[in-house]
């Protein structure tokens, strides 16, 4: 009988030391799962620009990879939740924001105005810096376009007059961009005009000039706008 207990001592110490160390093994956060739920916060910022769409695609290309990862080493890793959490958010911006900027594109152009794009304005690379005839075919009509407001442009935090722009780049760094890429903008309505970095719609009577226009500030301008919508 103590031959038997002395048998079964080093399988009672090996159970309870297995039984211990489950106990307290060591697991950590999923770093894919992590990823996934940072990307999937960021992906929320493609509710303002269909461009970031690509931070909720990577959101739900991590989940994915968590999923896999926590399946693949339960013992290792932790965070479903964090990696379902992400994966839901990427999933939802990445279906709905589409739809919410398909929608404004197809509802955001005033009755009775065209859409036109920037491009149509700007003089090709090369090119002298002058009204393309696509823009001179454009003189007196209603159009509707996006820009920025190029920074050096406002005489007040309230103005009703300023120059819009292409870009981003522009905007931001306030260098003279070329004539055929500014439109001077005069307000009609009761909005009012301040500094901002974002994109902002316009509708109005545009006006191409034969010759340059000088304004306060920067060279002068080709184009102007008689704006009755400004968003």
């Amino acid at each position: 009988m103590s031959q038997t207990i002395n048998d079964l001592q080093p399988t009672i110490g090996a159970t309870y030391d297995e039984a211990n160390r489950e106990e307290y093994t060591y697991k950590s956060l999923s770093r894919a799962a992590l990823l996934s739920l940072a990307f999937g916060l960021l992906g929320l910022l493609a509710w303002i620009s269909p461009l970031l769409l690509f931070l909720s695609l990577c959101g739900l290309v991590f989940g994915l990879v968590a999923f896999r990862n926590l399946k693949k080493f339960p013992n290792e890793l932790f965070g479903w939740p964090v990696a379902a959490m992400g994966t839901l958010l990427s999933v939802v911006i990445l279906i709905a924001s589409p739809a919410r900027h398909i929608y404004i594109y197809n509802t955001e152009v005033p009755d009775g105005f065209e859409r036109i794009q920037f491009g149509v304005l700007k003089s090709p690379m090369g090119a002298p810096d002058f009204p393309t005839p696509e823009a001179l075919a454009l003189n007196g009509k209603k159009v509707f376009l996006k820009g920025y407001i190029h920074p050096t442009s406002l005489s007040s935090n309230t103005s009703k007059s300023f120059v819009l722009v292409p870009d981003w780049a522009t905007c931001c760094f306030g260098t003279q961009p070329p004539l055929t890429h500014m439109i001077e903008v005069h307000l009609s309505s009761d909005k009012f005009a301040s500094k901002s970095f974002r994109q902002h719609s316009l509708a109005g009577v545009l006006e191409v000039h034969p010759y340059i226009k000088p304004i306060d500030g920067l060279q002068g301008v080709f184009y102007q706008l008689e704006a009755e919508h400004f968003e």
